[in-house]
């Protein structure tokens, strides 16, 4: 698809067109011309909207759709679409599905799904079989049949030796490990954060050690083997300290963090919403405070909405037996901005591509078309009729938002909200 974009304000710190409002001219998928005032001689679409922004394409690193055996939560098809509309060229899929993605077939099955999406969608394979934390899973060749990064969704490493073998397992072809850190032993049955909030409510526990001891033990495990790990959707300040000093060793780990920790706590548990039953569960201010101060030091490398529909019969019920989890693409954008600065949201949605091995393209002329659209100037409020989604638990009904994804243009495709 031909297209030029009017008057639109480039946001990427890599372009020399970084804060400048200029028009972009892309024929079949490739930024042909960038200027002022460009002639739109061969009648290609164009595209004009108020406080229009771009930048380089968007990238998730977790998100669970559900298909293949959970299409009644989300199917990869219309996960897709909602996450172009949401502004994310790329999303990285969970394994989480039924079957597990644990083998070459499942990852080239999810792949043909998404053949012709204007989202690219890139597997993580599981890291053990079928998520049980036994064995290892078939990773040399589902590496070879695209997967990005091999982790089991939320579920901790219980066997620490299982992940020092997949450290030096994955040297040999340069992939990353993901390891969720929870002790379940000092997790026990607790299902949201242990302080006051829960003593009010009268719910079990979750103390912020549970992640922070098994952060601390996989560390340890890294510096012993080398590779390359990552911590997925940290939660607490000491958690943030941890990975810290492990950078200022030389280890190769990263770590993200999901939008409802940085703008959501403990404290909106009072109604006893199961929408807000996350893991890792909403912990305490001082900890919200920590995360975004270890966004702008640089220490937390990326932001995920961490993105998992659940269906409604095992989400709306109560707070004690309904599942985790939250959908966040359509909301990532407009929550991020009413706790950050636009530059550094910008920043972190856009880093986590290199640090999982994916190109990215620069906007620059000659460059391919792989860009977000958004305004960061609207207020508004989220309501159900902002989910796209076919499952409608988000932590985030009801909130105020700042800034709203407009669209992406990816693989010759323009898909706007």
């Amino acid at each position: 698809m031909n297209l030029i974009i009017r008057k639109v304000t480039v946001i990427d710190p890599t372009s020399k067109y970084h804060h400048q409002i200029l028009d972009i001219k892309i024929e079949n998928g490739i930024i042909k011309e960038i200027g002022t005032q460009i002639a739109n001689e061969d009648d290609f679409e164009e595209l004009q909207l108020l406080h229009l922004h771009v930048s380089k394409g968007w990238f998730d690193s977790s998100v669970s759709f559900g298909e293949p055996g959970f299409e009644d939560r989300e199917t990869i098809e219309n996960g897709l679409n909602v996450a172009g509309k949401s502004g994310f060229t790329a999303v990285a899929l969970q394994p989480n599905s039924y079957p597990v993605i644990d083998n070459q077939a499942h990852v080239n099955f999810v792949q043909a799904k998404a053949m012709n999406a204007a989202t690219k969608l890139y597997p993580i394979g599981a890291l053990t079989k079928n998520s049980e934390g036994i064995d290892l899973a078939e990773l040399f060749d589902m590496k070879r049949a695209g997967a990005i990064a091999f982790g089991d969704y939320n579920q901790n490493i219980d066997n620490a030796n299982l992940l020092k073998i997949a450290l030096q397992y994955t040297q040999d072809f340069n992939t990353t490990v993901i390891a969720f850190s929870n002790d379940k032993a000092i997790n026990g049955k607790g299902i949201v954060n242990e302080g006051e909030v829960a003593i009010q409510l009268g719910l079990k526990g979750i103390p912020n050690l549970a992640e922070e001891i098994q952060i601390a033990r996989n560390l340890a495990i890294l510096e012993y083997t080398g590779g390359k790990l990552h911590i997925p959707t940290i939660s607490t300040s000491k958690a943030v300290t941890l990975i810290q000093e492990a950078k200022k060793k030389g280890l190769n780990v990263t770590c993200s963090v999901a939008v409802h920790n940085l703008v959501l706590t403990d404290a909106v548990l009072h109604h006893f919403d199961s929408r807000h039953k996350v893991v890792p569960p909403l912990r305490s201010e001082n900890d919200r405070q920590a995360l975004l101060e270890g966004l702008k030091m640089g220490v937390i490398d990326l932001i995920t909405s961490d993105h998992n529909p659940i269906d409604i019969e095992h989400k709306k019920m109560e707070f004690d037996l309904a599942k985790n989890g939250t959908i966040g693409l359509e909301s990532a954008f407009g929550a991020l901005l009413t706790v950050l600065p636009l530059d550094l949201v910008i920043q972190k949605l856009t880093s986590g591509k290199q640090l999982f091995g994916i190109k990215e393209f620069e906007i620059q002329e000659g460059s391919k078309a792989d860009v977000t659209f958004f305004n960061p100037e609207l207020n508004w409020e989220f309501s159900k009729e902002a989910i796209l989604s076919q499952s409608k638990n988000s932590a985030f009904l009801g909130q105020k938002m700042k800034g709203k994804a407009i669209g992406i243009y990816n693989n010759n495709q323009l898909l706007l909200a």
